[in-house]
């Protein structure tokens, strides 16, 4: 498989800049993979998890909405966070989704319930990424 260059940033770092073999991530109309070679393409990304496959290795990363760009040059993706396994702090997003869970049972108004939402599924993701390991496919 032909390699591509791929770059995850978040405001505070580059987060993983690498050629990459494919990466697939979760787009506001459903997963998306990106191989070499594909049409350019600007699409904004839902929160959810992004794998990164390098030489039929895989790794994860829990990523929080954002935009993929695709280019003849590179992929680029720029997100609000992004976070490998090992960096999540798993009683930090336990307690989130628990404040977002008693804040959704309040339901006071539209605002607060919007961002009860988002801050329960960032949660959620963060948990559930920090329970993937990195696999090798043989």
């Amino acid at each position: 498989m032909t390699k591509f260059p791929l770059e995850i940033v978040t405001p505070d770092r580059v987060f993983f800049s690498d050629k990459v073999d494919m990466v697939i991530v979760r787009g506001i109309e459903g997963d998306l993979a990106v191989l070499n070679n594909r049409t350019p393409l600007v699409t904004p990304l839902a929160i959810g998890k992004a794998k990164v496959v390098i030489d039929g290795n895989e790794r994860y990363c829990a990523l929080s909405n954002g935009y993929l760009k695709v280019s003849k040059e590179k992929t680029t993706i720029i997100s609000d966070s992004a976070e490998w396994p090992e960096e999540i702090d798993v009683k930090r997003a336990e307690k989130a989704k628990e404040r977002a869970e008693k804040r959704l049972k309040k339901r006071t108004d539209g605002l607060d319930v919007a961002r009860a939402e988002i801050a329960l599924k960032r949660a959620i993701n963060r948990l559930q990424v920090s329970e993937l390991k990195s696999v090798r496919n043989k």
